[in-house]
């Protein structure tokens, strides 16, 4: 081996270099090059960042999926609290009948 420690790159430094390299209208090792990193490197976090699911395309224009998140927090604090009337009468009535 050579003795040489690998690199450790910024999450913040790679997302940056992945824009570059696709603004950038020189090839992608060039880009590489010029950063101080491998090309295999760059193409590497390039597949990553494509492959990951985006948050922001989450988001909705007309705030159906706030409205459907809201009745869904109402609804599920509504079973909440029916589940644990049941839970108290099911202990309740258990020992009634000891």
């Amino acid at each position: 081996m050579s003795g040489m420690k690998p690199q450790i790159y910024t999450a913040e430094f790679k997302e940056s270099s992945v824009n570059l390299a696709k603004k950038s209208k020189q090839p992608i090792a060039q880009t590489a090059r010029e950063l101080g990193v491998n090309a295999n490197t760059l193409y590497t976090w390039m597949g990553k960042t494509s492959k990951a699911p985006s948050l922001k395309l989450v988001k909705s224009n007309d705030g159906s999926l706030d409205e459907e998140n809201k009745r869904l927090k109402k609804e599920l604090a509504r079973v909440t609290q029916e589940r644990d009337i049941l839970k108290k009468a099911t202990a309740y009535f258990t020992k009634e009948s000891l």
